[in-house]
């Protein structure tokens, strides 16, 4: 009996060894994850200024490191990160030597927690501020692989090292075609660093965020890291017109603009019958701004019909207001009916006092999205599966395989009891 029963437990983990190797082929998964792996190099500041005790009563560099363990322990499995340096290394006077001071700290790859960490324990504000070589470094650092890739700059000064402008390395990369994107935080409120680090940004589609607190900083790579988990929402800068007529028309993706205080801004979508546009905007105060601020996001015919609209507002304890909405299109009788265009309009109603300038006008983040409406039978059927039905599929009939053997196994058993 006890050979029986071991011979029926190895035939059914052969089974299921057998249906892993179908889903899952040898060296395939591995070899396909570690190239479409998202990629990510936090570059950070540790020039002399980072001394600073300004952020919640302790040291910008001690912030930066507190906000560096959270975001480790948080990072997603599947991103591959790393960390670079600029002004860690050289404390002297020679500009020329100081220019080249950045340094990879921790390598882009799979993470090691506990090695990175370690790494960030051993920083100490130091020298230059070389921005731009350090972007052109990081550029390197994530060079190959088809995932996406992100570099979050992280610094409380403007570059040292002109004339090599950071912010036309920033539009050098863009040039390139790599689809990488450049993030930037800024860790005090100055005017010289908002407009270089919203430069960097703007040049390649990335976002700028002025920090002013150790949680904010934290929440905010977070976010930017999770960001580049999902290459689906990658942001690519567009530029909205002041009416539906001359807009850009824009895909299904994120993208980011600016918008000055009570600004316009308007884009087309073109939806099919049968399809559902889904949009949502948000607009940041990355500026003092007046309390009681709202954010419209309209869909309009090419006529000035109002389609849908979603709204919403803020009284002043947030930097960030959000709205969307919904249109499905319905289905056409008509063979080949043509797509309606539709206009996106955003409007804001921020304002500010007196000697805040409204311009560059305030990041802006569109979400468009258009899918196939939930009427289609297909969709319903297969919702929440995707490409898992032939997964299952296999599950159900290695299941099958081995309650038929089990059953089989059990009667000889049986049988063979009785026997004896």
């Amino acid at each position: 009996m006890i050979r029986t029963q071991r011979l029926a437990v190895g035939i059914c983990a052969l089974l299921a060894a057998f249906t892993v190797g179908i889903a899952f082929p040898a060296g395939a998964v591995a070899d396909e994850t570690t190239a479409d792996a998202p990629k990510v190099d936090l570059v950070l500041d540790v020039s002399g200024s980072m001394r600073a005790n300004d952020i919640d009563g302790k040291s910008r560099m001690a912030a930066a490191k507190q906000a560096f363990n959270e975001v480790l322990d948080a990072t997603p499995e599947e991103v591959q990160l790393g960390i670079r340096t600029l002004g860690a290394n050289y404390p002297g006077d020679d500009r020329k030597t100081g220019c080249k001071d950045t340094a990879q700290l921790y390598p882009v790859g799979p993470l090691n927690r506990t090695d990175a960490k370690t790494a960030v324990a051993t920083l100490s504000p130091t020298g230059w501020t070389p921005i731009g070589p350090a972007l052109l470094k990081a550029a390197d650092d994530l060079d190959g692989g088809t995932g996406s890739k992100r570099i979050v700059l992280i610094s409380d000064g403007e570059d040292t090292c002109a004339p090599l402008d950071p912010c036309e390395v920033a539009r050098e990369i863009a040039a390139k075609g790599v689809g990488l994107t450049i993030d930037t935080l800024g860790l005090v409120p100055s005017t010289k660093l908002r407009a270089q680090l919203s430069c960097i940004a703007e040049a390649t589609g990335g976002t700028y965020t002025s920090v002013e607190h150790a949680d904010e900083l934290t929440d905010k790579v977070n976010q930017l890291v999770d960001r580049a988990a999902d290459p689906v929402v990658t942001p690519v800068a567009t530029e909205g017109a002041a009416a539906c007529a001359q807009a850009p028309t824009l895909k299904s993706g994120l993208y980011t603009d600016r918008e000055e205080f009570g600004q316009e801004r308007w884009y087309r979508v073109d939806v099919n019958p049968g399809q559902e546009l889904r949009a949502s905007v948000s607009v940041s105060a990355d500026r003092a701004v007046n309390p009681d601020y709202g954010v419209l996001l309209r869909a309009v015919t090419v006529h000035s019909r109002e389609i849908v609209r979603g709204e919403a507002a803020g009284n002043g304890r947030t930097d960030v207001v959000s709205t969307g909405l919904r249109y499905p299109k319905a289905e056409s009788d008509e063979e080949n009916a043509p797509a309606e265009t539709v206009c996106l309009q955003v409007t804001n109603s921020f304002s500010a006092a007196a000697g805040v300038k409204a311009t560059p006008g305030m990041p802006l983040e569109l979400t468009v999205d258009v899918v196939d409406g939930p009427s289609r039978a297909s969709d319903v059927a297969s919702f929440g599966l995707g490409r898992g039905w032939w997964l299952l599929g296999a599950l159900i009939l290695a299941g099958f395989i081995a309650g038929v053997l089990w059953g089989w196994l059990s009667r000889w058993r049986v049988a063979v009891w009785r026997t004896n």
